[in-house]
């Protein structure tokens, strides 16, 4: 009957001994997040374009979507786009319905195409936008401005970063009373974070009734965040 009496100090012994396992070995740490961000005219642009047609038998959607899409491609390569800087993203073929009374009736059927076009050079956008539409284009979707050098522009704002982290352990060790001594760990915060892309529709329009397209790059803001433990001497 003395069994009970026997596990309870066994048991607050293992307790004590996870709890001595769990404690930080080494010097004392301060752990400081920091942040990097660097902001400069974009030299890309990435822009995706939409034809859409409409007929009330599948095959004639299809192949008015197709001639709409071929004539807009042809016409953005003539305003100085390479071909291997267009790329499609979706293709669909889909029924239309009207509803009435409760009932579904098919209207006919809709294609639709969408490319993505990179334009390297930025004085060429409006131009790209401009003779898409001309061409056949139903919406301009989306508009994106990028850097070249990404992974540079990205690794100058993770060392930003860093260097912002260590300026604040320095800080937070001399309110203590000490001196950071090494970094212990460098932990990147997610993906560096940039401007969304600008949404943009755009309806058809003639070429030729039509301003040019006014376009304004303004600034894209690359940021990196790092989270940084130092230990303390």
């Amino acid at each position: 009957m003395r069994m009970p009496y026997l596990v309870l100090p066994i048991a607050l012994s293992v307790v004590s001994l996870a709890r001595a396992q769990a404690l930080p070995p080494g010097p004392p740490v301060v752990v400081v997040q920091g942040e990097g961000v660097l902001r400069m005219a974009p030299d890309q642009a990435f822009v995706r374009i939409g034809a859409e047609s409409r007929s009330r038998n599948p095959r004639d959607a299809q192949s008015a979507n197709a001639e709409a899409m071929t004539g807009v491609q042809q016409r953005v390569a003539a305003a100085g786009v390479p071909r291997d800087a267009i790329r499609t993203l979706a293709v669909a073929l889909q029924q239309e319905f009207d509803y009435a009374d409760g009932r579904q009736t098919l209207r006919g059927y809709v294609a639709r195409n969408v490319v993505e076009v990179r334009v390297d050079e930025l004085s060429r956008l409006a131009a790209v936008l401009d003779a898409s539409v001309g061409a056949g284009a139903t919406s301009i979707q989306a508009l994106r401005f990028e850097v070249k050098q990404r992974a540079e522009v990205e690794r100058d704002a993770l060392a930003q970063a860093v260097a912002d982290a260590l300026a604040r352990a320095e800080a937070a060790a001399r309110g203590a009373g000490r001196m950071v001594d090494r970094v212990v760990r460098i932990e990147e915060a997610g993906a560096p974070s940039v401007a969304r892309p600008q949404a943009m529709e755009m309806a058809r329009m003639a070429a030729d009734a039509a301003p040019a397209t006014p376009v304004a790059e303004g600034e894209i803001e690359i940021r990196a965040r790092v989270t940084v433990t130092a230990a303390l001497k």
